[in-house]
């Protein structure tokens, strides 16, 4: 099921491809899953400035061509190793929006990733209305 046509996420093939690059684990979800994982996402952006999305957008349909001048492919047609290459030099690229776009995408994928309540479970994360003094 592809993502709505207004959502910043139009393109699930790339949004996963960054995803499951930067998040490893996510090779053992299945649909629903990912499914869960993108409705997380999508659900975060919602409140967030229509020029936002559209920024969000625009950094997804970078990350997909620029790697034609470097690899002489797309993002979507990189190995593994060479997609997690692209997304370091990103990560520490001398442009600050292009920093700033690598850090958001980053957030919004360990936010769909590890918010999915199998994640949670996963990793021993049981949040309490009383914050860290149930932790006492």
């Amino acid at each position: 099921m592809a993502a709505p046509a207004s959502s910043p996420l139009t393109s699930q093939r790339r949004f996963r491809a960054v995803v499951s690059t930067l998040v490893p684990e996510t090779a053992e979800l299945e649909e629903a899953g990912w499914r869960e994982l993108e409705a997380l996402v999508e659900s975060s952006l919602t409140s967030r400035p229509r020029t936002l999305r559209q920024q969000l957008r625009l950094f997804l349909h970078l990350v997909q061509w620029l790697p034609l001048f470097r690899y002489g492919r797309p993002f979507t047609a990189l190995s593994p190793a060479r997609r997690a290459r692209f997304l370091a030099s990103l990560q520490e690229h001398s442009i600050g929006l292009i920093r700033i776009g690598f850090w958001g995408l980053r957030a919004l994928a360990f936010l769909g990733y590890y918010g999915r309540d199998a994640a949670a479970r996963a990793i021993g994360y049981r949040p309490d209305p009383r914050g860290w003094e149930a932790a006492r």
